[in-house]
């Protein structure tokens, strides 16, 4: 513990991504501002500290470990805006027992939580560059905060494309905001779902398809990936096909992680684990192990 302390200490001093310096495994109490429904599965809950005595700061593409006292501890992206200090917004899916048992907490209810921890979004590397963002599913909560972050600077970045894939129109996460930013003159917004219904008239196929119809410049963009495996490698798949460098790709890669400091070993992948050393990895991090179904 005093060395992950030492570390973090350091890490103020470089500016790097900071994790709260308390005993990491400790959670801090917050309470449930807001629970808001995003699609028959999927849920978001906005928090605060139960003690408002200091700002909540992370860097996009970072995991918060929420615990439900009594019940358990998981592991969840942070969705909100890295700019507003005082709330801490998570988008959740219902699909197993901590995360049913956070999906029935409502407002002023209390929860623990432990972070900001890991890796997040290359948007340093990333400036000055074309951006694009591949998103399947809910793997659009974790770069929800990457895409705030490139609005926010906008003249700092070159293109912007967002790509967003669903099973069906009901499972689109953020819709609202997916229409808000489709709206926008500087911003390349394409959604397609895997199957259509009702008075649904937009693309239909996998998000894959779309990175064929998107306008960057592959020698100059930066990617960001983020959705289930088979999605991540199909898409790392066709940005190669457009020109596209291994060392240009980043994907996010949560999963399996319990203690979040790299203690446990649960989350281990190859030589690397991904509580610490990510959840965000450069493609050419990973990819001798990426795709291989025993790890």
């Amino acid at each position: 513990m005093e060395a992950w302390a030492a570390e973090k200490e350091q890490d103020l001093k470089t500016g790097n991504a900071v994790s709260v310096l308390q005993d990491p495994m400790v959670p801090e109490q917050f309470r449930v501002v807001r629970r808001k429904s995003e699609t028959a599965d999927t849920f978001t809950l906005i928090l605060e500290r139960a003690q408002r005595d200091r700002a909540f700061e992370f860097q996009p593409g970072q995991f918060n470990m929420l615990y439900v006292f009594g019940v358990g501890e998981v592991p969840i992206s942070i969705s909100g805006d890295p700019a507003q200090h005082d709330r801490l917004v998570h988008t959740i899916r219902a699909v197993g027992t901590v995360t049913r048992a956070l999906d029935k907490l409502r407002k002023e209810a209390v929860v623990g939580v432990r972070g900001p921890f890991g890796r997040g979004w290359p948007l340093e590397k990333a400036r000055q560059h074309d951006v694009v963002i591949v998103a399947g599913g809910i793997g659009l909560a974790p770069l929800r905060p990457a895409i705030y972050h490139l609005l926010r600077h906008r003249d700092a970045y070159g293109r912007v494309a967002l790509l967003y894939g669903a099973r069906t129109p009901d499972d689109i996460l953020y819709l609202k905001e997916l229409e808000k930013w489709r709206g926008r003159f500087d911003m390349d917004v394409q959604v397609t779902v895997d199957r259509a219904m009702g008075d649904w008239f937009g693309n239909v196929g996998v998000v894959t398809q779309l990175v064929r119809k998107a306008e960057f410049n592959p020698d100059q963009a930066i990617a960001m990936v983020c959705g289930p495996e088979i999605m991540m490698r199909f898409t790392i798949y066709e940005l190669q096909r457009r020109g596209m460098q291994n060392d240009r790709i980043y994907v996010s890669m949560e999963r399996n992680m319990k203690c979040a400091i790299g203690f446990c070993g649960h989350c281990q992948y190859g030589p690397k684990f991904i509580c610490k050393d990510g959840p965000v990895f450069p493609y050419t991090e990973i990819e001798n192990l990426f795709g291989i179904r025993e790890i």
